[in-house]
């Protein structure tokens, strides 16, 4: 079971759109478990502050190192500890993966305008981002990246296959997905699809992914092309 606990100043955030769904139903069944942890609690002035004005001047607050560092110490079980950071390596589903092979992981969520440097130097915090962009806090992005890792532990999606084909997986992006009505505002379901051929499906499939990840991903179609050649 994956262990999950997360340091934040809004502990009611979670688990929030995790308790729903595939990711709500493994939580209820205990494949996964996550504890939110409140840093304030480990303040020590009657305000409950966590943050103070940068060294050297600047616009906003960061997390204090002494406050911080006490909530890590007093709930770290070990396995990685993740800082959600516009800084961090962009999340991949190579990320994902391993992150789902852990047991323990621990996610520091900053607010303000970040947290103390020193944090990151004494507990050998791994950074992560989601992206090249700016949010409120890290509750957000680190719900984002536990959808991404529960998904894939074992048992929560029910059919394992499913996960092989989607996008990313094999620096592919997913091949069109179609369903029922068959025609549709004069719009017809690939004739491939309903022939019941399931070899030259697979080939159909292959090829509309190579040309969507071409054409919209080039940079994941390199790698693509460099992996089939390696």
């Amino acid at each position: 079971m994956l262990s999950v606990k997360v340091l934040t100043v809004f502990p009611e955030i979670f688990p929030g759109f995790l308790g729903y769904s595939l990711t709500g139903k493994a939580l209820e069944e205990k494949k996964w478990q996550i504890e939110a942890i409140n840093i304030r609690d480990y303040a020590e002035d009657k305000h409950k502050s966590v943050d103070d004005t940068p060294c050297g001047g600047g616009a906003g607050m960061i997390m204090r190192a002494d406050i911080l560092g006490k909530a890590i110490e007093a709930n770290y079980q070990g396995g990685r500890i993740i800082y959600m950071s516009p800084r961090g390596k962009t999340l991949t589903q190579k990320i994902s993966h391993e992150l789902s092979k852990e047991e323990n992981i621990t996610i520091i969520c900053g607010r303000f305008e970040g947290i103390d440097e020193r944090i990151i130097e004494e507990y050998n915090v791994e950074e992560v981002s989601i992206g090249d962009y700016i949010l409120t806090g890290g509750e957000q992005a680190a719900q984002i990246m536990l959808d991404s890792v529960i998904r894939l532990l074992p048992g929560v999606l029910g059919n394992e296959a499913s996960i092989e084909d989607e996008s990313f997986e094999s620096n592919l992006l997913e091949y069109p997905q179609y369903t029922r009505p068959i025609e549709w505002k004069g719009r017809s379901v690939p004739e491939i699809l309903l022939s019941g051929h399931h070899q030259k499906i697979e080939e159909w499939r292959r090829e509309q992914a190579e040309i969507a990840t071409k054409a919209k991903r080039p940079d994941l179609f390199k790698k693509y092309l460099d992996s089939k050649n390696s």
